[in-house]
């Protein structure tokens, strides 16, 4: 690993993941470009946030890869991916885990469909959709701060099979952020809450949360 060649921001990667291969390391660099490039022209990532890209959606992203290592084949459904996250972020660490990114906008699915391409994600697919109207079983739905736990729930409990073979079972992950009590409370069913801010210390992910369910 040639560690003098990577993008600056790789470091950040590699405080927190440091086994990443170099092809891994190659692809997240030059998920910057690409974004910067497509947001030119398609507003995927609040303007304003471009330059945080590594910590607030890369890594973001990743967290859910310090609760979980996914297996080989494991089959996932990234509901409301806007911008290709944490799909596609999720997509370079598993290469041999399934990812389908799902979300309404046009727009943005063409520009994941475009990134996935560049970067050959042979893993990846996306596909413009609503959450309700996806016929395809998965083992995990994963999304990020696209609605309330129990939408999410509600939208997508038609996709999960039960069971699986990951150390955690099938299910639900999610990424929010503040003060989840009243959402959970909504959802009527057991849910783990996990501070990011235990693997990441950052101060962008001192309210971040994944929120975990089982089929």
């Amino acid at each position: 690993m040639v560690v003098d060649s990577l993008n600056k921001d790789n470091s950040v990667l590699l405080k927190y993941f440091p086994n990443l291969s170099e092809q891994q390391l190659n692809n997240f660099s030059r998920l910057e470009e690409l974004y910067r490039y497509w947001n030119e022209r398609i507003n995927v990532i609040s303007r304003k946030d471009i330059d945080h890209l590594f910590v607030h959606h890369i890594l973001h992203s990743l967290s859910i890869a310090k609760i979980i290592s996914f297996k080989d084949g494991t089959r996932i459904i990234d509901i409301g991916t806007g911008g290709g996250f944490p799909g596609i972020p999720l997509a370079i660490f598993f290469p041999d885990v399934d990812f389908l990114l799902v979300d309404s906008v046009g727009k943005k699915i063409n520009v994941v469909n475009e990134i996935v391409s560049d970067l050959k994600l042979g893993n990846a697919t996306a596909v413009k959709s609503r959450a309700e109207d996806v016929d395809v079983h998965c083992d995990f739905v994963v999304s990020r701060a696209v609605a309330t736990i129990i939408d999410l729930y509600k939208w997508t409990k038609h996709l999960v099979h039960p069971g699986g073979s990951n150390a955690m079972k099938n299910g639900w992950i999610f990424l929010k952020g503040g003060d989840l009590q009243a959402e959970i409370r909504e959802v009527n069913r057991p849910v783990i809450e996990i501070n990011i801010s235990t693997f990441f210390k950052e101060e962008f992910f001192v309210e971040k949360k994944i929120v975990y369910l089982s089929a």
